[in-house]
C-alpha cells in the first residue's frame, strides 16, 4: 500500500516511510491510496483472536514490508501485556453495551495502538540500524501509552508534551515517573493545543525534522488509527458471532482518530449503522455536524480532560474524504482555517457528513449525572469520557431508534470506554460520593520518584530542550538543567486521600 499527504505534495510513500514521516512535510497528514474493501472476507476472521485479527486488518496497509511470520510476532508481542484474555472485552451494561478499551499497561483505550506501535517502531529501526526522535502531545492519555510503549526501545528517543495543570493527576504521575534514559516529559505551560501546535511547528521544520529523524505518536501517525480500527472488527465478532447483525459506536471524542478508525472500518466493509461522535464541553465537532462550520473557540478544562482539544487534528483526514479527496481544495481551506480559524462546508457537503456521523455534546452536569446514573442502576462506574459517550446515545436515541425498529436485521449499540474510572478519581468522587477503586499498576506510582521539565509554550525553547538532551551520535547523552526531579519521599506529599490522587500539580 502507497501513502500520500492529503495536501497533495508528497506521493506514493511506502508503509514504512509514512509511519516515520507522521505529519507530512507540506503539513498535510498521510493516508492510504486507497481504504482496502473486505466485505468479501471479513467473516472469515470471526474466531480470530485479537492479535491475529490486528494482522489481517494491518496486511493490505503493510503489504509486503514486513513478512508474515515477524508481523505475526510483533503483533502477539504487542498485545500479550493486556490483563484480559480478550485484550477489549465487551460487557453488557443495561440496554448498552460496553466495549472496555482500557485493560493495557496504562489503562487507557490508546495502549491498543501504542503498544503495536511502538514495536513497530523498534523493529524498523533494529532492520535498518537507524534511531528516531519521537515527539507527541498528550491531552492525558496519549502521554504516558507513548511512554509505556517505547520506553527502553532501542534507537528510540521520546519527548512528550502535556498542559500543565490540564491533566489528571495520575495521568501526570504515569508520565513522569517513568525514569528510563530514553524518556523525556515536558509540562508546557499553556493548552493541549499549544503542545500540539508545538509539534506540529517542530515537524513543518524540515532541516530539524531531518537531523533528529523526527516520528509522531499522535494520531497524526497513520499507523495509530491502523490499529485501532482492529477492535471495530473485533468487537463486532463478539457481538454477533454468525455475522448477522448491524452495530453502532458511540465514540468520546477530542482529536478525531479514535472515530476515525470507526469509520474507516465502515468503509472497508463492516457493517456499521451509526457512528456518534460524542464531545464534552469543548464541542467544536459537534458544532460542525449540527451547522456545516468547523470554528476554534477557547478551549475550556473539562471532568473529561483527555477531550478537552480546540482543534481536532485527524479531522483533516475526514474532510480530505469529504471534499472527494480534492487536495488542492483541502489545502487551500486549511490555509483559510490556519489563517482565521474558521472553515464552513456547503449545504451538500454537510448532508453528507450527516450521513457519516451523528453527534451530541455532554454538559459538565451531564457528566457527573450519567455516571452517578449508572454507579446506583447497575453498579458499574463510567469513566468521565466514557460517560459523554454514554449520555450522547441517551440524546440521540430518537434518531436512531426508528431506523433500528425498520430494519429486520438485529442490531448492537456499542459505548467506547475509553479509560478505567480510576484515572479520573475526583470526577467519579463527585458523581458516587465514593472514590473508585484504584487498580495495583496506578496505585503503584503514589510513592514514585518523577522527572520532568516545566517550559513555556514557546516552540523555540521546546526545540532547544530537545538539541541539548538528546544523545550525540557518540551515544553520550547530554544532561539538560534545571531539573525537575521529585524523590519518593517528597512525591509522598502526593497522597491518595478517600482514594483520590491529590495534592501540588506539578
Amino acid at each position: 500500500m502507497l501513502f500520500r499527504s492529503t495536501r497533495g505534495a508528497f506521493l506514493d510513500m511506502t508503509f514504512e516511510e509514512a509511519v516515520f514521516e507522521g505529519l507530512a512535510q507540506d503539513g498535510g497528514l498521510l493516508v492510504p491510496h486507497f481504504i482496502p474493501d473486505v466485505s468479501d472476507k471479513y467473516k472469515s476472521w470471526k474466531n480470530l483472536s485479537f492479535d491475529e485479527l490486528a494482522c489481517e486488518i494491518a496486511k493490505p496497509f503493510v503489504g509486503d514490508e514486513i513478512p508474515a511470520e515477524d508481523l505475526k510476532a510483533l503483533m502477539k508481542r504487542s498485545y500479550g501485556t493486556f490483563t484480559d484474555k480478550q485484550v477489549v472485552p465487551t460487557k453488557t451494561v443495561g440496554d448498552m453495551e460496553i466495549m472496555e478499551l482500557f485493560h493495557g499497561p496504562t489503562y487507557a483505550f490508546k495502549d491498543v495502538a501504542l503498544q503495536a506501535l511502538g514495536n513497530l517502531f523498534e523493529y524498523f529501526l533494529t532492520r535498518s540500524n537507524k534511531r528516531i526522535t519521537v515527539i507527541g502531545a498528550t491531552s492525558g492519555d496519549t502521554g504516558s501509552a507513548a511512554i509505556y510503549g517505547l520506553r527502553g526501545k532501542k534507537n528510540v528517543e521520546c519527548f512528550i508534551l502535556f498542559p500543565e495543570g490540564r491533566v489528571s493527576p495520575i495521568q501526570q504521575m504515569q508520565m513522569t515517573s517513568v525514569l528510563d534514559p530514553n524518556v523525556h516529559c515536558v509540562a508546557v505551560q499553556g493548552t493541549f493545543d499549544d503542545c500540539q501546535d508545538i509539534v506540529k511547528a517542530l515537524f513543518r521544520d524540515l532541516k530539524f525534522k531531518k537531523k533528529y529523524s523526527l516520528g509522531a505518536v499522535n494520531s497524526i501517525n497513520f499507523a495509530r488509527i491502523m490499529f485501532q480500527i482492529t477492535y471495530y472488527f473485533y468487537t463486532y465478532f463478539k457481538m454477533f458471532p454468525n455475522c448477522d447483525g448491524e452495530i453502532s459506536f458511540s465514540v468520546p471524542t477530542g482529536n478525531f482518530g479514535d472515530i476515525l478508525a470507526g469509520y474507516y472500518a465502515k468503509r472497508m466493509g463492516l457493517p456499521v449503522r451509526h457512528l456518534v461522535i460524542a464531545t464534552n464541553s469543548n464541542d467544536i465537532l459537534d458544532r460542525f455536524f449540527c451547522s456545516g462550520q468547523y470554528n476554534k473557540y477557547p478551549v475550556v478544562q473539562t471532568f473529561s480532560p483527555s477531550m478537552d482539544i480546540g482543534i481536532s487534528s485527524n479531522f483533516e483526514r475526514y474532510l480530505f474524504a469529504l471534499f472527494g479527496e480534492d487536495s488542492n481544495l483541502l489545502r487551500t481551506r486549511m490555509d483559510e482555517f490556519n489563517k482565521t480559524g474558521k472553515l464552513e462546508v456547503t449545504p451538500e457537503q454537510l448532508a453528507a457528513a450527516k450521513k457519516d456521523f451523528l453527534s451530541a455534546c455532554c454538559s459538565e452536569q451531564d457528566t457527573i449525572d450519567t455516571i452517578a446514573a449508572y454507579h446506583k442502576k447497575h453498579g458499574y462506574t463510567l469513566d468521565p469520557h466514557t460517560a459523554c459517550g454514554v449520555r450522547a446515545v441517551e440524546v440521540l436515541e430518537a434518531k436512531m431508534v426508528p431506523a433500528c425498529k425498520s430494519s429486520a436485521k438485529k442490531h448492537k449499540m456499542v459505548v467506547l470506554s475509553t479509560a478505567h474510572p480510576a484515572k479520573f478519581g475526583m470526577a467519579v468522587s463527585k458523581a458516587t460520593g465514593q472514590p473508585p477503586v484504584i487498580p495495583p499498576g496506578l496505585a503503584a506510582c503514589q510513592n514514585s520518584e518523577v522527572r520532568f521539565q516545566v517550559m513555556p509554550a514557546s516552540t523555540p525553547a521546546i526545540k532547544n530542550y530537545v538539541e541539548v538532551t538528546i544523545p550525540d551520535y557518540t551515544g553520550q547523552r547530554n544532561i539538560y538543567t534545571p531539573q525537575h526531579i521529585f524523590g519518593a519521599g517528597t512525591v509522598a506529599a502526593l497522597v491518595f486521600a478517600a482514594g483520590v490522587l491529590v495534592g501540588k500539580k506539578f
